[in-house]
């Protein structure tokens, strides 16, 4: 399980990064603090082997962060840091328009909307290879009759983290997941009442959790 370190703890691996070999009593005075108060930080990481201290030279980095950043990390970051632009198709499009956006846009999944961009449901290349495959007409089916409709599609809030949204994606096994936030839809005009749907904000992929691995990696955040 990956260490949760402090806003101090931060500050304290910064400073030895950027001045290391340091002494606790200047890692103290940059911080305008005291050692004693400092020690309990100094003693953590240490402990778990970002740091280490040489007699009468002082502390220096280990190099080792990213085992001990990483989990910490991906908690803080929100899916809306990260999200990318939707890549939608409207319930009422055919087979035909639906392989067509997901050859253009160059994604593995299609988000399905109805009008207002609310989520109705998601279609895979795989879902789109089985109709082709068949003897349907794709220029006049509708995708809506492959696709996995809304209440059983995984989905994300922008305020969700990282780690989250990564952690659906393993468990359901999908290679990416709607972003999504509550909104307003009309009802049937029988029924005269408003319903709770889902509009579509965004993507969130394998790709962009690879990308924010690379960016840990090297340091950018």
């Amino acid at each position: 399980m990956a260490i949760q370190l402090t806003l101090r703890q931060k500050k304290i691996i910064e400073i030895v990064k950027e001045k290391g070999p340091i002494t606790s009593e200047r890692i103290a005075a940059k911080l305008s603090l005291t050692r004693a108060t400092l020690r309990p930080d100094l003693s953590v990481l240490t402990m778990v082997g970002i740091l280490e201290a040489k007699p009468r030279v002082g502390y220096y980095h280990t190099e080792k962060p990213l085992p001990f950043f990483i989990g910490d990390e991906l908690r803080q970051l929100k899916v809306r840091d990260i999200k990318s632009r939707p890549v939608v198709a409207r319930d009422d499009a055919t087979i035909y328009d639906a392989v067509v956006t997901m050859v253009l846009e160059d994604v593995g999944t299609l988000i399905i909307v109805e009008e207002g961009g609310f989520l109705a449901g998601v279609v895979s290349r795989k879902d789109l290879l089985k109709i082709t495959l068949g003897q349907a007409d794709i220029h006049k089916v509708p995708v809506g009759i492959v696709m996995t409709r809304s209440p059983n599609v995984v989905t994300i809030s922008p305020e969700e983290s990282v780690y989250e949204a990564a952690r659906k994606m393993v468990q359901h096994q999908v290679d990416g997941l709607p972003v999504v936030v509550p909104g307003s839809i009309s009802a049937e005009e029988e029924e005269k009442k408003a319903v709770e749907g889902l509009e579509v904000v965004g993507r969130v992929t394998k790709t962009n959790i690879t990308k924010i691995f690379v960016e840990l990696g090297a340091g950018i955040y």
